[in-house]
């Protein structure tokens, strides 16, 4: 079963670097996938670095780039938000990114029965047009925080079906965030990308966890990681497994890559 799970980077692992060093990290790994990110303050993209320059340093260094992660409050639809869309799948599809990552409202609202719904199709059907156009998959990733707009996987999968988006989304399934949702199902034949981070604070209840708890995997893994991708993995799942740690203790380290060749060490020797 190991031989089926393939890694890859985001660029939360090491935030501090800029693309080239961070692409040069995932290939001295040994890994050929990561997801850029439009949230990082002074680096790439939100620096106005052209997807030129990020598209030939990645090829510089081997890698392909799985994502751009991410299009915040898709499903709160509206000018700026398509104006925001239009923007990242234009860069995705210029950097030759295969996906955007969608991300719910996050705040306490939307939350009220038949209206998230209908705001969830309301987004996906006007982003069905968006990505088609640029040739780039949208993947939807609920959260688990009680907060959150989107937290079910299910009602994800039913509006993409709805609206006849299977050609266009698929879902992210995030280990920490289908902890905290508490939601059985999995979908694997829906999941386009799989995040995954551990939660090593034995003392934190599930409400309570929250992104700075998020480091990587290791036997003091909280949040059943390895039970989740041998479900995915069993379900048919074949695509890439992202680490997303955005603990300080991790983002902070000067040479991640001793912790991340031991974690994938780990993962893979559980699954």
């Amino acid at each position: 079963m190991t031989s089926k799970l393939t890694f890859a980077l985001n660029h939360m692992v090491a935030p501090g670097l800029k693309p080239a060093a961070f692409f040069a990290l995932c290939r001295q790994l040994g890994l050929s996938d990561v997801e850029i990110r439009n949230d990082l303050a002074g680096n790439a993209i939100i620096d106005g670095t052209p997807a030129a320059a990020i598209k030939a340093q990645a090829a510089e260094n081997g890698i392909s780039i799985a994502s751009i992660n991410a299009l915040q409050r898709f499903n709160a639809w509206n000018a700026v938000r398509e104006a925001e869309a239009i923007e990242l799948a234009n860069y995705a599809r210029d950097v030759g990114a295969k996906a955007l990552v969608l991300v719910p409202v996050n705040d306490g609202t939307g939350q009220a029965d038949a209206e998230r719904q209908r705001n969830l199709r309301t987004a996906l059907t006007a982003l069905r047009a968006i990505l088609g156009d640029c040739g780039v998959r949208g993947l939807v990733e609920p959260l688990g925080f009680e907060i959150c707009s989107l937290r079910s996987k299910r009602e994800a999968a039913e509006a993409i079906e709805d609206i006849g988006g299977a050609a266009t989304f698929r879902l992210v399934h995030d280990t920490f965030h289908h902890h905290l949702a508490g939601e059985p199902d999995i979908f694997p034949g829906m999941t386009g990308l799989v995040h995954i981070s551990g939660v090593d604070d034995p003392t934190v209840a599930v409400p309570d966890m929250r992104d700075p708890h998020r480091v990587l995997v290791d036997a003091a893994d909280c949040l059943d990681n390895v039970g989740q991708i041998r479900a995915l993995v069993a379900g048919g799942y074949q695509g890439l497994l992202s680490f997303e740690p955005f603990s300080p203790v991790v983002q902070k380290l000067t040479d991640p890559r001793k912790s991340l060749v031991e974690s994938i060490a780990f993962v893979r020797d559980r699954v």
